[in-house]
């Protein structure tokens, strides 16, 4: 079945499916609903975690093999499964298989990027829809942005002046994951007090010099030096590179779409708009990426960006910073 997100809590009140799909381009809402699954399959016993990324290193026979086996003491197990261009290629078969009898020691949480009509009409996602639950994550319109961020702004019991709500929407421009962090930031430096523009702009000053939403800018124009500099500076402060990651999976595949709506004609600014890209400095960077680098070099590099996760998280010998720098390269070039 297909659920909208805000009904996923409801949903999984009433028990778990064998299956579960979150797919979008919105990263923070993506990772909300993977977090209430896995919170209740945690819950309900499932607490042994096991992860695959379906890049092309990833040996389906593996992920066969999990299903098929018998679990150790009668433990329960969550198998998550990465799809970061939200295709399964070589996994179709696997997972067909797999639906067709899903087992009831395993809890299964696919989590990919927008699923394009093409693979919905797939045999495997039929299968998904009659065993499983799938929660589509779409972006938040952008006159309906104001009152996500009023709202989210609540429930972190933060109350924020009217101005001040119109100078952080101006900022963010719709970006969830900025704002998210945003309202982390006013929340410290709030008190319990009524949040106002000054109360805003010191957040803003607070900020450190260099953040992930920069570095994607400069990775997306392919400015290689700048950006390998600024990934020194990340490195240097500590910082968690799947924010920034997630953020620029996001845009790469927007910018794949924005060249497949380009070849049908649709103007590129009415196409960014109707996604909710306002920024002009955004715009004209994923404009250009898209001009700049051909279909190839994009899946290439949202591989590399499968590459960098599975390293964030431990799954390679090499840091995620130094795929990154792989990254930074890759962009530059042209096609």
């Amino acid at each position: 079945m297909k659920t909208q997100a805000a009904q996923l809590p409801q949903l999984l009140k009433k028990g778990l499916s064998p299956v579960y799909l979150i797919s979008g381009d919105e990263p923070l809402l993506v990772q909300e609903c993977c977090d209430q699954v896995r919170k209740a399959a945690r819950d309900a016993g499932f607490h042994d975690r096991l992860t695959f990324h379906a890049d092309h290193q990833l040996d389906w026979n593996s992920v066969a093999d999990e299903f098929s086996a018998m679990s150790l003491f009668a433990e329960r197990r969550r198998i998550e499964i990465h799809l970061p261009t939200g295709k399964l290629g070589d996994g179709r078969a696997v997972l067909e298989q797999v639906l067709q009898d899903p087992p009831d020691d395993i809890i299964l949480l696919l989590i990919s990027a927008r699923l394009d009509a093409a693979e919905t009409r797939r045999k495997w996602y039929k299968e998904l829809q009659n065993k499983g639950v799938h929660v589509p994550i779409w972006p938040v319109d952008a006159d309906k942005f104001h009152g996500w961020l009023q709202q989210r702004a609540s429930s972190r019991g933060l109350s924020l002046t009217r101005g001040a709500l119109a100078m952080l929407a101006e900022r963010l421009e719709g970006n969830l994951l900025a704002a998210s962090q945003e309202l982390d930031r006013l929340s410290l430096l709030g008190s319990g007090q009524t949040i106002d523009e000054e109360t805003v702009e010191q957040a803003v000053q607070d900020s450190s010099r260099f953040n992930g939403f920069e570095l994607v800018t400069e990775l997306l124009a392919g400015r290689a030096p700048h950006a390998g500099k600024m990934i020194g500076i990340l490195q240097q402060e500590g910082e968690n590179p799947l924010g920034l990651l997630a953020v620029l999976t996001r845009d790469l595949n927007l910018i794949l779409e924005l060249k497949a709506t380009a070849g049908q004609g649709e103007n590129p600014a009415a196409f960014l708009k109707k996604r909710g890209v306002f920024q002009p400095q955004r715009a004209r960077v994923i404009e250009q990426a898209a001009r700049r680098l051909n279909r190839p070099q994009l899946h290439e590099a949202i591989e590399l960006c499968s590459q960098i996760d599975r390293a964030a998280k431990g799954f390679d010998s090499l840091s995620p910073w130094h795929h990154l720098r792989d990254l930074s390269n890759h962009l530059a070039s042209h096609s």
